[in-house]
C-alpha cells in the first residue's frame, strides 16, 4: 500500500487541466537578503495566473537566483476558490533546518494490519477535515478525536501500538521506506510507554521526508501536552527541534512546530521561549503575516506570547482586525528585551 506525499498529491490534483484554480496569493518566506522581486520573476507566476505546470522546474528557476540555495513550492487549496502558493526559500549562509541521514534498512517494515488501520484513519481524517471536525483530546498523551469515525480508527491504533510497540519504534528510526516511517511515526504516538516513544519520535523530527516529520510532530504534540500538563508523568519532550523546524522550507514543518511551541510558551516554558527568540523570530514574523488566517494565527499567538504580551490583548487585536498594529507592538517589545 502506497502512502503518497500530500504535497505531491495536492499539486498533481491542482494542476490538472480540469477546474484548475488560479493563484489567489503568493507567500514567499525565508528570504532575508534575496530581493523578493527576483524570486517572483524566477517563479514566473503571479496572482491571478494558473499554478506553474511543473513544480520542479519552478523550484529550479528560483534556485538559480543568486544567494538561493534551495526552494520549495507548495500549493494550498483553497481560499475563496483560489490556491495559495507558498514559496519556501533557504538562502546560502542563512538559517537552515538540518535533517538526519536517510535510514537505509530495507528489511524493516510494518505488519499489514498496522498499515491498513492507518489507511482507514487517514481516510476518516480526510472526511473530518472537510467537515471542520478536528477537535481532539490529548490528555492521554495521544490524540483521541471527537469525530466518531476518527476516534474508532484511533482506538484501533491504540490496540495495535500496544501489540507492535517495538516494531513501530524500530521502523520510525530505521526503515528505508519513507511511507513505512511516516505510518510508524504517527502510530508510535499510541505506544503505551510514552517515554520510550519520545526518543525515536524526536529523531523523526529530523527525518529527510516531510511526511514523516509531520506525523512525528503530531504524535509528539500529544506527548508534550501530557508532559506539560502533568509534571508527575516524568516526561520531557525537548522543544529544540520544533524551534529549528520554524526555519524549514516545508510548510507543514512550520505549521506543526508553531502549534506545538505555543503549548510550551503558554505554559511558561521560558527555555522554549528563549530558543525561539534566539533562533526563529524572523520566521515567526513572516508566518504571522500570511494571508490565510488559519495558517497565520498560531505564529501570531506564539510571537505575542514570546514577547510577553498578555494573551487577551493579542486575541483582541486579532479579532478587531488590528494584526499589523499588534505585530508592530510585539516587535518593539522584543527589541527592548535585547537591550
Amino acid at each position: 500500500m502506497k502512502i503518497f506525499s500530500a504535497t505531491v498529491v495536492i499539486w498533481a490534483c491542482l494542476t490538472t487541466a480540469a477546474a484548475q484554480p488560479r493563484i489567489g496569493a503568493i507567500e514567499i518566506y525565508g528570504a532575508r537578503r534575496t530581493p523578493v522581486e527576483r524570486i517572483r520573476k524566477a517563479l514566473g507566476a503571479a496572482v491571478g495566473d494558473p499554478l506553474p505546470k511543473s513544480k520542479a522546474e519552478a523550484e529550479e528557476r528560483i534556485e538559480a537566483v543568486d544567494g538561493v540555495l534551495r526552494a520549495r513550492l507548495e500549493a494550498w487549496c483553497c481560499e475563496l476558490g483560489q490556491a495559495i502558493l507558498y514559496v519556501g526559500i533557504e538562502e546560502r549562509g542563512g538559517p537552515r533546518f538540518e535533517t538526519r541521514e536517510l535510514p537505509g534498512d530495507e528489511s524493516v517494515g510494518l505488519p499489514e494490519d498496522v498499515m491498513e488501520a492507518y489507511s482507514d484513519f487517514a481516510a476518516a481524517l480526510g472526511r473530518a477535515t472537510a467537515e471542520g471536525d478536528l477537535r481532539e483530546d490529548l490528555s492521554r498523551g495521544h490524540s483521541l478525536m471527537e469525530n466518531i469515525a476518527c476516534r474508532v480508527a484511533q482506538q484501533r491504533l491504540e490496540a495495535l501500538a500496544e501489540i507492535h510497540a517495538q516494531v513501530l519504534l524500530r521502523a520510525v528510526a530505521e526503515a528505508a521506506d519513507p511511507d513505512v516511517r511516516a505510518v510508524a511515526a504517527y502510530v508510535a504516538g499510541y505506544v503505551p510507554d510514552k517515554a520510550a516513544a519520545a526518543g525515536p519520535l524526536q529523531l523523526a523530527l529530523r527525518d529527510p521526508d516531510p511526511a514523516v516529520r509531520r506525523n512525528a510532530a503530531r504524535a509528539l504534540k500529544a506527548i508534550a501536552y501530557l508532559a506539560l500538563t502533568n509534571r508527575e508523568s516524568g516526561l520531557r519532550v525537548q522543544p529544540t527541534w520544533f524551534v529549528e523546524m520554524l526555519n524549514s522550507t516545508a510548510l507543514s514543518d512550520r505549521l506543526e512546530a508553531a502549534e506545538v511551541l505555543l503549548m510550551y510558551v503558554e505554559r511558561g516554558d521560558e527555555g522554549a521561549a528563549a530558543q525561539i527568540r534566539e533562533r526563529a523570530l524572523d520566521s515567526l514574523a513572516e508566518m504571522a503575516r500570511w494571508r490565510h488566517l488559519a495558517h497565520a494565527l498560531p505564529a501570531y499567538l506564539l510571537l505575542g506570547a514570546v514577547a510577553g504580551v498578555p494573551a487577551e490583548e493579542i486575541e483582541r487585536a486579532w479579532e478587531a482586525g488590528e494584526r499589523e498594529k499588534m505585530l508592530e507592538r510585539i516587535s518593539r517589545q522584543l527589541r527592548s528585551r535585547r537591550r
